[in-house]
Formats: C-alpha cells, sequence, structure tokens
C-alpha cells in the first residue's frame, strides 16, 4: 500500500495534454523525486580538467568527482567518468536552453512558468495535499513555495484547507478557477513543447529519449 503521507503523483495519459479534456498537460518543469539533489549540489568550476583528463575548459554544471578514484565500491570506474559528465553536461544544457525557449514564449497569460509548474503538479493530485509534499516536485525553495502559493490563493487559484491529520498545517488543492488556467494555460504549453522536441527528434528518438530519463529518474544510486 502507498505510504500516505507522501502519495505518488502519476504521470497520467501523454495523449490527454493534446485537447479536452486535457487534464494533465504537460509541466514545463522536470517534477524533483524525492532524494534527487541535481539542482541543489555544489558544482566547482575549478580541478574538473585535471581530474577528467582532458584539454576542454570545465563547465560549472559538470559536478566534481568524489576524492578517491578510482574505487569499484562505488559503482564506477575512472574511465566512465568523462562520458558520464559529458553527458550530464549535455542534458542540463537542453534543459537550460528549452526552458528559457518555453519562458520567453508568450503562451503563459497572467502567470508565471514557475506558477504554471504549481498549478500543473497540483492538478495531477486526486486529493490535498501538504506543501512538504507539493515541494518534493518543483524546483523551488520551500520559503519560496509558501510564498507562491500564498499569492495563488489570494488570486483564487489554489484553495487551503485545514489539515485533518495536524490541525496546524494545511493542505492545497486547485480551485475551479485554478483548474481552467492550467488547462488554458497548459494547451498552449502543449503546443510549444511539441514544436520545440519535433523540431529536432524523430519519434523514435523521442521514445527513447523518455526511457533513458525515465531510468535515471528510478535508477537508484549505487
Amino acid at each position: 500500500m502507498a505510504d500516505q503521507r507522501h502519495p505518488v503523483i502519476p504521470r497520467g495519459d501523454r495523449l490527454s495534454a493534446w485537447g479536452a479534456p486535457a487534464p494533465h498537460p504537460p509541466g514545463p518543469l522536470a517534477p524533483v523525486p524525492p532524494g534527487a539533489g541535481a539542482m541543489k549540489g555544489s558544482y566547482l568550476p575549478g580541478e574538473q580538467t585535471s581530474r577528467m583528463g582532458g584539454s576542454r575548459p570545465p563547465s560549472p554544471l559538470a559536478p566534481v568527482p568524489p576524492e578517491g578514484l578510482p574505487d569499484k565500491r562505488q559503482g564506477y570506474r575512472a574511465s566512465s567518468i568523462a562520458p558520464a559528465n559529458d553527458a550530464w553536461e549535455a542534458l542540463m544544457s537542453a534543459h537550460a536552453s528549452l526552458i528559457r525557449r518555453f519562458a520567453a514564449e508568450d503562451v503563459w497569460g497572467d502567470i508565471s512558468m514557475k506558477e504554471y509548474d504549481v498549478l500543473y503538479t497540483l492538478s495531477k493530485c486526486d486529493k490535498p495535499i501538504r506543501l512538504t509534499e507539493l515541494n518534493q516536485h518543483v524546483l523551488l525553495s520551500q520559503p519560496a513555495l509558501s510564498r507562491m502559493v500564498d499569492r495563488l490563493a489570494v488570486r483564487g487559484l489554489v484553495h487551503r484547507v485545514a489539515d485533518d491529520r495536524d490541525h496546524r498545517g494545511v493542505r492545497l488543492s486547485l480551485t475551479e478557477e485554478g483548474r481552467a488556467v492550467q488547462h488554458r494555460v497548459g494547451r498552449r504549453h502543449a503546443r510549444s513543447v511539441a514544436k520545440a522536441m519535433l523540431a529536432g527528434l524523430t519519434p523514435t528518438e523521442l521514445r527513447q529519449l523518455e526511457e533513458i530519463c525515465v531510468k535515471l529518474t528510478v535508477t537508484p544510486d549505487r
């Protein structure tokens, strides 16, 4: 039985993003799986070239490998560090490029892309969730997310209700207006995503990319 304190937000039907009722248009930001620290790690630009053994200028996005390599008990060899970091840099560069492109498009109306991401995440929940649970799936610190939820609640897009199990806390869900905004913006965003992805990838490559990203998400640390 799933842990009710930390509900798993389903991925939803991808095809439904293209039209009515379109309950789950794709979010602009990838949900953060519990325990993931890719965006919160420490990236040190120095020392990379000597550690990696290459002549390419170091990238600030590449994480510095731990001391004491190689160590078979850590699950990787020294020869695998450079390809792994090259793949990581390519992934982060693609993500940053697409996010900038989507943020600049005129599809968001009177909400920001980050606010849409919160609405999108709540739209996938079949019941109200706590702020800490919402925070596991968006790329925001909890204080920043709390302030954003306050603003969305004032605008009538998010509903806050007292937590039956903890009367000091609240649970969050979309209002009817919030759900309507998410659907309207989501349909436009879905078309933007399709245009960007199909411009550079074939349908087969899109399936391969999805499989790779899912595998990275669910693969435990070794």
